[in-house]
């Protein structure tokens, strides 16, 4: 795991409640830049959300020659803690090369957080649906290359 997502990790430990927990993933959220009414857009909404959500990706040349290259991420959501849980999706793979991304487990930070059995079914399938489409613009970079 990056750092970025390790302080998460460590910050969520710290939090006894659920309560706090779920006001910490709503300030993740409220911390992402925002994003331009043009990227409001169907090309970039996903799919399988019940809440509105928009993800963007840029793709960045590979950190050295003949490497994968590197996605960086951009969205919002119209719901609090989706925006939070976009912010925790962004921590683990925006700024990563798409080999990592492809690798990178986020259903288990998911499951180590405890998000599956603190959140409803909607917003689970929702974080899948997330994660599906921030890999399928991984496995898009890396056919690009």
């Amino acid at each position: 795991m990056n750092e970025r997502i390790e302080r998460i990790v460590e910050d969520f430990e710290l939090l006894d409640s659920w309560d706090d927990r779920y006001r910490y993933v709503i300030e993740l959220g409220r911390k992402l830049p925002a994003l331009s009414p043009e990227d409001h857009n169907d090309a970039n909404k996903v799919q399988g959300c019940a809440s509105q959500v928009w993800l963007t990706s840029a793709q960045l040349p590979a950190a050295k020659p003949g490497g994968s290259p590197i996605l960086r991420f951009e969205g919002d959501s119209d719901a609090h803690i989706v925006k939070g849980l976009i912010a925790i999706l962004f921590a683990l793979y925006s700024d990563e090369s798409a080999e990592k991304i492809l690798a990178t487990d986020a259903n288990a930070l998911f499951n180590k957080l405890g998000l599956g059995e603190h959140l409803t079914p909607q917003r689970s399938n929702g974080f899948r649906s997330m994660v599906e489409r921030m890999k399928s613009d991984a496995q898009k970079a890396l056919r690009s290359v």
